[in-house]
């Protein structure tokens, strides 16, 4: 026991003298120890000697300085820096635009003023009282309100019009996030950082419920009638479901607002707002269309088109023309478009779409439902076809830049993208059939309609539990190759593609200009067992300029401007097939991607103009009798067996439709051009 408390009593002396020097050390600098002479403090505790330094005798602190901040809001608002205009817009020796020279808070104003005039009743004389800022966050106070003056009737003031809208104005993916987060049930983040949401009962597009306003102008310009996407109402109802839509809209306590443009040609591009009550649904747009920089936002003004999102409100069904409780109506006269009873995102693309096609052939600029890659040599490929063909497949190259998946504008400049994002289908998707599309899922994505894994976040492409018709929406920057701006030279090769299940059309044929307007103003391909229930063999399917959901005016107007530019920039038409070689579904095979992807790459090198051609009967198409890489024998599909009982069957399928598009001209002139495309058609005796 004396040996083990002699070797306690050495390391007690020995841990004491190292204290003592690094107490002296601490106060040299400045610091604290524990005092040799041990003294007590409270609770009997051993009390710690500080040491000031000599200058100022106060204990040294070398962390760093206190916040400046007096509250725990001020300490907040020091997290966030404010947001300043710093992207050039014009040379030095330029003038400042009038606005840019104003005060903040008169932009601001402005800002609001134009705002509350998009907001403004019909029937009362002025807009609601706007504020920008989120109501939630208790640290804002409302600036002075803005009321825009309206001609209108006067009426009692209503309860909107004593509260504030609060306007949630352009923001940021980050800040979108926060609110649909926070505020909107279903919305999650996956686990590569894309915001999970949910479009309600409406998982996709309803035409049946879309209504174009006819007026004494659309009477004579629009398509109506058979085969027509376009479905009348008149000018007093659209006003009632605008008035709906404006007073739900005001009634919230806020509203987000996008302010952005359509097409990346800047002499041509359109100013739109979107006012809407989902985070999600800003955010969706903010993906989609044009992102303005922060001194365009300052000189934006008034829009040339504005969509009233109200989705989550229905319409009135004892409204007339009212078919059910969703209802989605342009009005092209008062440059306008308003949505009740669905929130499914893709109606205000498309919505977008359609004004295009109405408002750039007006101005002789061709709009298209098209793909649109460029060569490094800037060779430019537009690309058709309907949903299967491989539109966005074939035109996302890694050899090619991308100037868009699917919405593009053909004016005296060139080619541009209408849109500032890509909407991709998400069913099935793997990271080693799209790894583009894979890898553009992350933060800023808006994904639709997804199953994921309740722990993990992560997504099962595969699930269909909520519907198949999942998508995606990205900035199109996302994609690694994709050319910014997304413009272009005139193209050089148009590609119409088409999934031909009944197996007799060949891999690839060139086509004369009136064949190009044939297949054009057809759009072309095939259903088959798997795709719809029903379906027990290959039925062909008609869609005119391969997106006649969405065109405005007749199909031959567009088909028109299409041999107009084709011509006078000597473009080459050609018709693709990417279905079913050796036999129709169920007995041919499939024609490989890697066939197709080849067909393509010697159609952008210019290699299948310099090939010898021979031609088919019936359609009369050009095939080439070689094309590197590709087998030779299924380049013409004439051996297989009962091809040609089966190529009359389509050949008749083909005029039948046509039927619908004889009695109209084609050309500035009222030529015969139309007989030119008719003759281009199958030929059956």
């Amino acid at each position: 026991m004396s040996n083990w408390m002699a070797k306690l009593n050495a390391s007690t002396n020995v841990w004491m003298k190292i204290k003592s020097e690094i107490a002296i050390k601490m106060s040299e600098k400045g610091g604290f120890s524990f005092p040799t002479t041990p003294t007590k403090g409270r609770n009997g505790l051993r009390k710690i000697q500080t040491h000031g330094k000599k200058e100022d005798q106060i204990c040294h602190d070398d962390s760093v300085p206190p916040v400046k901040a007096q509250t725990i809001d001020e300490l907040h608002s020091l997290q966030k820096k404010r947001s300043v205009p710093n992207t050039p817009i014009r040379g030095e020796s330029q003038p400042l635009s009038p606005s840019l020279s104003l005060s903040e808070e008169e932009r601001h104003r402005q800002q609001l003023q134009s705002i509350s005039a998009s907001l403004a009743s019909l029937t009362r004389e002025t807009g609601p009282n706007v504020v920008r800022g989120d109501p939630d966050r208790k640290s804002e106070t409302p600036r002075a309100h803005v009321t825009h003056h309206v001609q209108a009737p006067t009426l009692s003031t209503s309860d909107s019009g004593l509260k504030f809208t609060h306007i949630l104005y352009n923001l940021s993916p980050a800040e979108l996030y926060e609110q649909a987060i926070k505020y909107e049930k279903g919305s999650f983040i996956t686990s590569s950082g894309a915001l999970a949401t949910l479009s309600g009962a409406k998982t996709g597009r309803s035409p049946r419920d879309k209504r174009v306003v006819r007026d004494e102008t659309t009477e004579d310009e629009l398509w109506w009638g058979k085969g027509s996407p376009n479905i009348e109402m008149d000018e007093h109802t659209f006003l009632v479901n605008r008035e709906r839509a404006v007073d739900y809209l005001c009634s919230l306590d806020k509203v987000y607002v996008n302010d952005q443009f359509l097409n990346w040609d800047p002499v041509h591009r359109i100013k739109v707002r979107i006012v809407s009550a989902r985070a999600y649904h800003s955010l969706f747009m903010h993906n989609m269309c044009i992102r303005p920089t922060p001194e365009e936002l300052l000189e934006f003004g008034t829009p040339d088109f504005t969509i009233y999102n109200a989705g989550m409100f229905p319409c009135n069904r004892y409204t007339h023309y009212m078919t059910s409780s969703t209802s989605i109506d342009l009005n092209l006269g008062r440059r306008e478009m308003v949505i009740l009873g669905t929130q499914y995102a893709g109606e205000m693309k498309k919505g977008l779409f359609g004004v295009m096609h109405y408002l750039m052939p007006k101005r002789q600029i061709l709009s298209l439902h098209s793909g649109c890659n460029m060569g490094k040599d800037g060779d430019v490929a537009l690309f058709f076809g309907l949903s299967g063909t491989g539109k966005t497949t074939l035109s996302t190259d890694h050899n090619r830049y991308l100037i868009g998946d699917d919405e593009h504008c053909w004016s005296e400049n060139g080619v541009s993208n209408i849109e500032g994002g890509c909407y991709a289908k998400c069913i099935d998707l793997s990271k080693d059939k799209e790894p583009d599309i894979f890898n553009a899922i992350k933060f800023g994505t808006v994904m639709e309609n997804v199953v994921f894994d309740e722990h993990t976040r992560e997504v099962d492409y595969s699930d269909k539990s909520v519907t198949e018709n999942t998508r995606a929406a990205y900035p199109i920057e996302y994609i690694p190759n994709a050319k910014i701006p997304c413009v272009g030279p005139h193209p050089r090769n148009v590609i119409l593609l088409a999934c031909d299940a009944f197996g007799v059309l060949p891999p690839v044929s060139k086509l004369s200009l009136a064949q190009t307007m044939y297949h054009f103003i057809s759009g072309y391909t095939a259903l088959v067992a798997g795709t719809e229930d029903g379906i027990k063999e290959p039925q062909a399917t008609f869609s005119a300029c391969f997106g006649a959901a969405f065109i405005m005016l007749h199909p031959t107007k567009y088909a028109a401007m299409l041999a107009e530019k084709m011509k006078k920039h000597g473009a080459t038409g050609w018709l693709v097939n990417t279905g079913w070689s050796g036999g129709s579904y169920g007995s041919g095979k499939r024609i490989k991607l890697a066939y197709t992807r080849k067909i393509i790459d010697a159609i952008h090198s210019g290699e299948l103009l310099e090939a010898k051609y021979t031609k088919t009967e019936i359609f009369g198409l050009e095939i080439p009798t070689e094309v590197e890489g590709v087998p030779s024998e299924i380049l013409d599909p004439a051996n297989t067996v009962g091809h040609r009982e089966t190529l009359l069957k389509l050949g008749g399928l083909f005029k039948k439709n046509f039927e619908g598009f004889l009695n109209y001209k084609i050309g500035t002139e009222n030529s015969l051009l139309t007989d030119e495309i008719v003759a281009a058609g199958p030929n059956i005796q």
